[in-house]
């Protein structure tokens, strides 16, 4: 049996590997370097959304366990080429409507830098490797893992196929992919999940993906001729800034709830973790200025990554839970 460090390194090197014959493909195909293309197409900047993979661990207070933070990298790894063959799905499907997009139009595919013949080649090979490392990488929890995986590239095939379509649906499968992903965290490190952790999860992504739904509908009733996405079609600015007002809402009091509960006051040893919500109300509000007074929330990973009182807010929050489960 592999120790798990050597599964670690593997998927290390799977994904490496697997962006190795990526780069071979396009010389082969098109006699020219254009790595730039490629690694933009797969959007290596979003793989931060994977790290929701270290929260149960996190959560859990076994982040000190080296076994841990291995088994969480493989199932990060396992994310980020199940995530990269969904963005070239995307891609390919979203490549007429992204053209008449200002941002979306510099888009791989969209722009015509990456064929669609091959990008979904490039899809493939990333989705056969996700469930690789989901197989051979998590044996020690193997059912779990593949049908976890599975799952998010099932439900995003359907998602880019047909469902994003659909008004208030499509946000739910953005938000169910999250979920997932706090799934295959927890059982790879072996945490069982609060309830409201995983409420917590969905809200608040509903959250962040509803913000990027009012600049589409923005857009769309600023530039004339802009359709934007069909499900933003049933979509007012309106009814999007009421939904954010529930979602904000509904997201700081399952928070809430999830630091008082009793057997997670216990598990983490301390009373007092409450005083985390500060940064969770904080963290909300700002978001919210930005989204509907600044029209900035397009993009939620660049928006978190470079608003200064949002990187604070999360240092803060971060620093305080880090101090009150392990100090």
């Amino acid at each position: 049996m592999p120790s798990l460090l050597s599964v670690a390194v593997f998927s290390v090197c799977t994904l490496n590997g697997i962006l190795a014959k990526i780069f071979i493909l396009l010389i082969y195909n098109n006699k020219t370097l254009i790595m730039i293309p490629i690694i933009s197409l797969l959007r290596p900047q979003q793989w931060v959304k994977n790290l929701v993979v270290f929260m149960p661990p996190f959560f859990g207070a076994v982040m000190s366990d080296a076994v841990i933070w291995l088994r969480c990298i493989v199932a990060f790894c396992c994310f980020c080429l199940a995530s990269g063959a969904v963005y070239c799905l995307n891609d390919v499907m979203d490549r007429e409507s992204d053209r008449k997009h200002p941002h979306r139009c510099n888009r791989p595919v969209a722009s015509g830098r990456v064929s669609v013949s091959s990008a979904l080649t490039i899809g493939v090979i990333c989705g056969i490797g996700a469930l690789v490392i989901a197989f051979w990488g998590m044996e020690y929890c193997r059912t779990y893992a593949v049908t976890i995986v599975a799952a998010y590239m099932l439900l995003n095939i359907a998602y880019c196929l047909r469902l994003k379509q659909v008004a208030v649906l499509d946000v739910f499968i953005v938000s169910s992919g999250y979920v997932l992903r706090l799934f295959i965290g927890g059982v790879a490190c072996g945490v069982v999940l609060s309830p409201w952790i995983v409420l917590v999860t969905f809200l608040f992504t509903m959250f962040l993906t509803m913000a990027k739904r009012r600049s589409d509908v923005v857009l769309r009733e600023s530039v004339a001729g802009h359709s934007g996405r069909r499900s933003t079609q049933s979509y007012t600015l309106a009814f999007v800034n009421a939904v954010l007002g529930i979602l904000a809402t509904a997201t700081i009091v399952c928070y809430m709830i999830y630091t008082v509960t009793p057997d997670v006051t216990a598990r983490l040893g301390s009373p007092y973790v409450y005083g985390t919500s500060v940064f969770v109300l904080f963290g909300l509000l700002r978001y919210l200025q930005l989204a509907i007074v600044d029209g900035a929330g397009d993009n939620p990973v660049r928006l978190m990554l470079t608003d200064y009182p949002l990187l604070l807010c999360a240092a803060g929050w971060l620093i305080s839970f880090v101090v009150i489960i392990y100090f």
